[in-house]
Formats: C-alpha cells, structure tokens, sequence
C-alpha cells in the first residue's frame, strides 16, 4: 500500500537493476560466442541486455573483484604485506606478478598488481596478508557475496584458479562489481593502464616492476564501443571459464553501466559481444 513501511528487501534493491530469469535482446548479437552476458544501468536501475544471466559459470580472474572489494574493505591499504613461498607457487603457465618469496609490498600496491596484471601470486599474497590464510579468506569472501545477495556463489580461492567448486553467475558479478565500484580506490585502479611498483626484496634491495592492464579497452588494443566511454574493468580466462569481462563503463548520458560476457570462445568474440551489447543497448 502506499503508506506501507520499506522492508529490509525495499531496502536492499533501492539502487540495484532487478532482474528475472529471461533473455532479453540475445536473439539480436552474436550471443552464440559466449555463455552468457549483460548490461545494467546504474542509474536508470535497467537490464538492458540478459543472456543466461542465472546460469552457473567459472568466473576464472574476474574472482579478483571480489579479492580487490575485501582487501578494501577489511584491510588497511598501506599495510606492507610479506610475500611468503606459498604466494610464489603457482604453474609456470600462470598469470602473475613475478612477486619473490619475502618480498615487500603495500596492500595498496598488491591491489594494482591484482587487478592490471591480474596476478594469481598476488592474489594470494593478499589474501594471507587480511586473513592469514586463503581458506579463511575465501570464508570472508563468501560471507561479503551473501551479504550482497550473490546467493547462486561459491568461492574457494581469490585468484579464480579452476575448482569445480568455485562458480558464480553473471548476476552475482553484477551484485559484487557494483558494490566494488562504489570503493574509490578500486575505480582508481581499474582506471589505469599500467602501473610502476617500486618496494624491497627479502633482503632489503629495491625492486621495480611495470604492470599493464590486461583490459584491452584500457591499454589501447580496442577502440571503446560506440557511444560508450570505458573507465576499467576486469579480465578472466581458463580453459573451463572461457574468455570472460566485466566492464565498468558511461554512455553519452554519462549514465554508468556495468556489463559483462562470460564463456566466450575467443578474446576475439569476447570484445566483439563486448561491443555489440554495448553499442546496442548502452544507449537506450
């Protein structure tokens, strides 16, 4: 009724795009090339394309969103954090950092090694540093998913290594990017195109690094969407997970947008669904 008093769940969705279970424009675009997709407007509060978006998919390093959200919120940013051997261990065909054991380094500039690089050493580095160890991390992690109603998740590990037991949805990624683009500092980061990280080895000596975004609308090997302004985003593949994006973006409106492909079968046809949903529907 309209005096009626707000629930909790009034509350919760006041600035969210509410979405159902259907598709919407995907018979238009060349949808066949991914999993599934979607552009919301944060303004207008829309769906302005859905394809597949409760279905269960691997986010593969689009997990490091979430990783980036709870460092921001659970941790101190200047905090100087010990990269320890476990950090360091990963497959030789693995994104990192190239980070050593006992190197030092800001969460502040872990976050940037995380997010442009997409670091999987990185990504532990920081999850042991909040937490102490990655299982009690991926718990944090969970428990920020649940209270940002990305029920259809599980995660176990912050760099989104494949685990059959890691999944999400592309709702749900919705629900924790736009909770991660409300920090400041994340939006900063994924605004940038490279960073310099200057710290300490293990035994004191300096160390410099260049890292390079891994989205190719941020460092230039892809012209934005028509219509569309590209502020950052993030990146994800694995054999399992596909190519996957997620995008934080402005139309001519300077109305924000947050969209997303997941499971494409090339970087190719990542940005060009990418593009299409975006020239498309990011303007209506």
């Amino acid at each position: 009724t309209k005096n009626a008093p707000l629930t909790s769940s009034n509350l919760f969705s006041e600035n969210l795009c509410i979405a159902k279970d259907e598709n919407i424009h995907n018979d238009e675009v060349d949808s066949q090339v991914a999993k599934s997709a979607a552009v919301f407007n944060t303004t207008t509060l829309e769906t302005l394309y859905a394809q597949n978006i409760y279905e269960k998919i691997y986010p593969a390093s689009t997990t490091k969103i979430l990783t980036a959200l709870c460092a921001i919120k659970y941790g101190d940013l200047d905090q100087v954090i010990t990269v320890s051997e476990n950090a360091c261990d990963m497959a030789s065909d693995s994104s990192v950092c190239k980070l050593k054991p006992g190197d030092q380094l800001t969460l502040r500039q872990l976050l940037y090694g995380l997010l442009l690089r997409s670091g999987n050493d990185a990504a532990i580095a920081i999850a042991e540093g909040i937490s102490g160890d990655v299982a009690s991390f991926a718990k944090l992690m969970n428990q920020e998913a649940n209270s940002l109603g990305a029920t259809h998740s599980n995660f176990v590990n912050p760099n989104g290594l494949q685990d059959k037991n890691h999944y999400t949805c592309a709702y749900d990624m919705y629900l924790i990017f736009h909770a991660a683009v409300a920090e400041d500092e994340f939006v900063d980061i994924i605004h940038s195109s490279n960073y310099d990280a200057y710290y300490k080895d293990i035994s004191g000596n300096p160390v410099e690094q260049k890292w390079t975004t891994t989205n190719q609308y941020v460092n230039g090997f892809r012209s934005n969407p028509d219509g569309i302004t590209v502020i950052g985003g993030k990146t994800g593949t694995t054999g399992e997970a596909g190519y996957c994006l997620v995008l934080y973006s402005q139309n001519a409106n300077h109305e924000p947008l947050i969209s997303m492909v997941y499971g494409a079968d090339c970087r190719g046809n990542l940005y060009l669904l990418m593009n299409e949903i975006l020239s498309k529907y990011g303007n209506q």
